[in-house]
């Protein structure tokens, strides 16, 4: 097998791909010693095209390519769409509009993330060879099969995604994928902006001290992960962000004594810049902190209880409709209506609030109940008894 290794070979393809109807995508990459993706290859299947494309060949511009990407007549199909989205994104080249078959198997019933070689194997019965899984994929040249091997990833993708796609058009969930491509295309989504790198973290605390260093801390370690092209945990843990921000420590003695900061840290060339960063978060803390929007105190005493049952209710909801209860709502959601019938949160709108959300409400108003019925939960009314004249 031969990748497409020359700008000329990649615009006759790209120029076959036009027009198609979809387009089945995945990369290879490598990123364990680096902060940006290394793209080592890109696999495309259309359903009378299909092409393994070489970006670190010489010369070779992949602009044709990132225009069929931003092609909006052509939809892309991906599995686990975030890694790959990420990387086209970093090239300007957002795809859209998306199909993530992974979101697509949660929803046609296949359970929680499902692997793309279990989808494989569920829907078109066929065993996935796994002899080059561990390729270092930026190595030259490639074997025939390992070349096989990535292609193989987008020709049973384009082969699965009608019959997926069909699954959910019968059921009526092909836009419970729609909705959920909104995210993924998000460029917010993606975004490594330094001034913004904190809100990737935990913060712990809420003073205007704590927050204004914690923030400091957290771009500088961007930055600099970014400059250095190194991962940012090689740079700093994020626990040791915590401990900087909770210490505010000025000098390298102070950094030195702190359990989370490598040894030697103070001495290194990041040291100084880090306590610069510190220093200068530390001149106007009230100035220098993010605002951070409190959840609201909690008012049902009886909140923790409501979430367990809505736990319940979940999985029974999800269930029933064969979906996985990820799709539906998270932990945080339920917490939210336990504590709020109006709760902005994405289980209170669309089809989720259909599939769902209603139910959890009148779970609330105790107009339905949870009967355990053999080991399945079921979900009943709730007949109240006809109040009685008064006399």
């Amino acid at each position: 097998m031969t990748p497409i290794t020359t700008t000329a070979e990649l615009t006759a393809f790209c120029n076959q791909l036009k027009g198609q109807p979809f387009v089945a995508v995945d990369t290879e990459f490598m990123r364990e010693t680096t902060y940006w993706p290394k793209l080592c290859l890109i696999q495309a299947a259309a359903p009378n095209a299909e092409a393994v494309i070489d970006p670190l060949a010489d010369g070779i511009d992949l602009s044709p390519f990132l225009e069929i990407l931003r092609d909006e007549t052509i939809l892309k199909v991906f599995h686990a769409a975030r890694q790959d989205v990420e990387i086209f994104n970093n090239l300007q080249a957002m795809p859209g509009p998306m199909f993530d078959t992974q979101v697509a198997g949660m929803a046609a019933g296949f359970g929680e993330q499902i692997a793309y070689d279990a989808l494989v194997r569920t829907m078109l019965k066929i065993e996935i060879d796994k002899s080059s899984r561990f390729t270092d994929w930026s190595r030259r040249p490639l074997s025939d099969s390992q070349l096989s091997y990535a292609l193989a990833d987008v020709t049973h993708l384009a082969k699965l995604f009608p019959m997926l796609k069909a699954k959910l058009e019968a059921e009526g969930r092909l836009v419970w994928v729609t909705d959920e491509m909104a995210n993924l295309t998000n460029p917010a989504t993606y975004d490594v902006s330094p001034d913004n790198a904190w809100k990737r973290l935990k913060p712990r605390r809420h003073t205007a001290k704590y927050l204004a260093v914690f923030k400091a801390v957290a771009a500088w370690r961007e930055r600099t992960a970014q400059t250095r092209d190194q991962p940012r945990g090689r740079i700093l843990k994020d626990e040791a962000i915590d401990e900087i921000a909770t210490q505010c420590p000025t000098d390298a003695a102070a950094v030195d004594r702190m359990r989370s900061v490598p040894k030697g840290f103070s001495g290194s060339r990041f040291g100084p810049e880090m306590l610069e960063a510190v220093k200068e978060a530390l001149a106007d803390p009230e100035a220098n902190a993010p605002v951070i929007e409190r959840a609201k105190p909690q008012h049902n005493p009886a909140a923790g209880a409501v979430v367990e049952l809505l736990k319940v209710l979940l999985k029974a909801r999800a269930e029933d409709a064969g979906v996985a209860s990820k799709l539906i709502a998270t932990v945080a959601d339920l917490e939210q209506i336990a504590n709020d019938d109006n709760a902005k949160t994405p289980a209170l709108a669309g089809w989720r609030r259909e599939a769902f959300g209603e139910d959890a409400l009148r779970v609330k108003r105790g107009e339905l109940a949870l009967v355990l019925d053999g080991a399945r939960v079921r979900v009943v009314e709730v007949r109240r008894a006809p109040r009685q004249a008064a006399e």
